[in-house]
């Protein structure tokens, strides 16, 4: 579970607050598996931590895009292995937002299909 609290996204920028003794080294923005922005992490009061980074325009176009947000402890331009997911953001524009619904429900339910067989494959084993 994360203790990072989302104040949400305002103007291109998405703030939140981070609750921890320190704060990590780096707190990185992915999209689409690739590192698109480095967030500024800023001390509140002892133990709070506000996390805010601006959301590039060029993640920003018709359709589902998912934001990751991850702390980790390296250097240079990929996140670590084994970086901690600290939050997720999903922004959802334009016109062919149906159908990239209906997909992604569509793949929910093939996945839950193949864990229910996986499942049934176990139990009865």
């Amino acid at each position: 579970m994360s203790d990072f609290e989302s104040q949400g996204l305002k103007a291109g920028n998405w703030t939140g607050t981070l609750l921890r003794p320190t704060a990590p080294k780096r707190v990185l923005l992915t999209h689409l598996g690739l590192l698109v922005a480095e967030a500024r992490v800023r001390p509140v009061q002892p133990g709070s931590w506000r996390i805010e980074v601006a959301i590039p325009p060029e993640c920003l176009s018709d359709g589902v895009q998912s934001l990751t947000l991850l702390a980790d402890d390296g250097e240079g331009d990929q996140p670590m292995p084994g970086a901690e997911r600290l939050a997720a953001l999903s922004l959802v524009a334009g016109a062919p937002l149906d159908l990239d619904l209906r997909a992604e429900i569509d793949l929910i339910r093939a996945e839950l299909e193949l864990l229910k067989r996986e499942f049934r494959r176990i139990v009865t084993g």
